[in-house]
This record gives C-alpha cells, sequence and structure tokens, in this order.
C-alpha cells in the first residue's frame, strides 16, 4: 500500500510537471458558491477548454446553505456532485473548499488557502467576483483574490507551494453593481458558439438552476417544468440564458467590436465579460490575444 501511494504521488507530479511544459495556459475561476464559476464564466471556460487549455472552477465556500429546503452535509455533497457533473460538460476540472456557506471571511487563513490552490494550479489567468457585491460571500472572494495578487509570487509566504514566477492576470466578472464604481468590459468574449454547451452545464445544476437555490420556494418550483421533461426545462433555460447572455452582449458591444472588429463583434449574439484588476498582470493589446486565443 506503501509504495502504492507513493507511486500515485510520483505519477501526479508527472502528470502536472506535463501540463506545466506543454505550452498550454492555466485558467482558474473562482466562484463564492458551487454554480458561481459557472454561471460567470462557463462559456469562456468552454472556449478555452476545447483549444486545449487548462481550466479549473474552484467554489471557495461548499454552498452548504444554498437552498431554500436542505441544508449541511447532504446539501454540499449535491451541490458538489452538481458542479462536477458541470465541470465535466465545460472541459475543466472542479475544486470545491470546505469553508461553509455564507461563513467566508477575508482571514490570512483564507488568503492562504487562496494563494496556494493558485500556486498549485500554476495559474495564468485568475477570474473571480469584483469585491462588492449584494452577497458577503462574493464579495470576500473578491478581497481575498485581491489580497492574493503579487502575494502568489512572494517566496517566503506558504513557502511549503513553489511561488509563480510571474504575476498572473486577475480579472473580475461582470456584474450590475454601481457603487464604488460600474464594471467596466475590458475584455468581452463571443460565447454563441458554446451556448449550448453552456446550457448543458448550466442545466446539471438543478438545486440552482431550477429550485431557486437559497431564494426558492415551493411556489417557485411550481412555476418550473417538472424533473422528468427534460426538453420543456431546456427551453425553460434557454428562454432565460438567451436574456441573461444577450443583455451582457448588448451591455458590453462597445468591447465586442474592440476585439472582434466591427462585422464580427456587431453580429455576437451572446457574450461574457470581464474587467483587468490592476493588482495582477497588467497586459496590453497583444498579450490579451494571446491568453484569449479565440479572438483571432
Amino acid at each position: 500500500m506503501i509504495l502504492r501511494s507513493i507511486l500515485l504521488c510520483l505519477l501526479s507530479i508527472v502528470s502536472l510537471h506535463a501540463q506545466e511544459t506543454d505550452g498550454k495556459l492555466r485558467i482558474i475561476v473562482f466562484g463564492a458558491h458551487p454554480d458561481d464559476a459557472q454561471f460567470k464564466a462557463g462559456g469562456t471556460a468552454a472556449k478555452w477548454a476545447k483549444l486545449g487549455h487548462h481550466v479549473k472552477l474552484c467554489s471557495v465556500t461548499n454552498g452548504d446553505i444554498g437552498h431554500w429546503q436542505s441544508a449541511g452535509g447532504p446539501l454540499a455533497l449535491r451541490r458538489l456532485a452538481e458542479v462536477k457533473k458541470a465541470d465535466a460538460v465545460v472541459g475543466a476540472t472542479t475544486e470545491v473548499l470546505d469553508i461553509h456557506d455564507g461563513e467566508l471571511m477575508p482571514s490570512l487563513e483564507n488568503r492562504q488557502k487562496i494563494i496556494r490552490v493558485i500556486r498549485e494550479w500554476r495559474a495564468d489567468i485568475v477570474i473571480a467576483h469584483r469585491p462588492w457585491d449584494y452577497h458577503p460571500d462574493h464579495r470576500y472572494v473578491g478581497v481575498l483574490i485581491q489580497d492574493a495578487a503579487f502575494m502568489v509570487t512572494v517566496p517566503y509566504i506558504c513557502p511549503d507551494v513553489p511561488p509563480l514566477a510571474k504575476n498572473p492576470l486577475f480579472l473580475y466578472s461582470s456584474d450590475g453593481f454601481q457603487k464604488p464604481y460600474p464594471f467596466k468590459a475590458d475584455i468581452a468574449v463571443s460565447v454563441d458558439d458554446v451556448f449550448d454547451q453552456k446550457l448543458a452545464a448550466l442545466h446539471e445544476m438543478p438545486s440552482q438552476v431550477y429550485e431557486g437555490g437559497a431564494s426558492g420556494s415551493a411556489e417557485y418550483v411550481k412555476t418550473v417544468p417538472l424533473p422528468g421533461d427534460v426538453a420543456a426545462r431546456q427551453t425553460w433555460l434557454r428562454e432565460r440564458w438567451e436574456r441573461r447572455q444577450g443583455g451582457e452582449a448588448t451591455r458590453f458591444r462597445d468591447a465586442l467590436i474592440q476585439w472582434y472588429g466591427p462585422e464580427r463583434g456587431k453580429a455576437v449574439k451572446f457574450a461574457e465579460a470581464f474587467e483587468i484588476c490592476e493588482y495582477g498582470r497588467r497586459p496590453d493589446a497583444k498579450e490579451i490575444r494571446q491568453l484569449f486565443p479565440f479572438f483571432n
């Protein structure tokens, strides 16, 4: 058994080294709960994955109070199972940290956890919430990501995990909050070609998508097609996400035109958008096109 464990460990190290030296990008998307990363960046994650890049979707809490009808360990296990299925559709790796939903704090301990996760993934790009939001977990994910920026390159913090040689590009995912300043789309990505794939991923998270999560109710569930009617559920889901991602495309049309050119940018139907956090790498347009290779 000891030899087997050592062998598995060595194989894991060899696999990670191969990924680090294969010339592919390494992207990690943080969400506060098991669904946020998939909602905010699932389409762009799928585009990276299709090109062979390495993508991880990481929930900073386990989502154990994120439902109107159940809670605790059983709910945390259910949500973990759901995001694993969703991320398999996207082509991404899953990680869910063992922190209770609704109890995330921007502590030194949690900062060090985030630093380790980013280092262990050897990230080139890190995406997260902005540090102002309706939910405290969302806000504190943003704070923790900001606090991890630059520190991921400092050797003598969390010395058990090798530091990154270069500060990643840190990005915020889009939101509609206006204070202290509105979201600014520095980068907007067409997800037209992966829209069906994103919907298929979201379909695998019924506790949030079809049951309403913490904001659901028995009355809400009655407005949603029954679980056995998969086609009706998928139609219901499509209608809502066409409005949501279509609204993103309309709202960030100027950024789409900037990156795709007038003809293609005006034709985009569905989009995801990101704002550059100035605490991380500050890329020029050439480097952004390298990090987002589907613009070409």
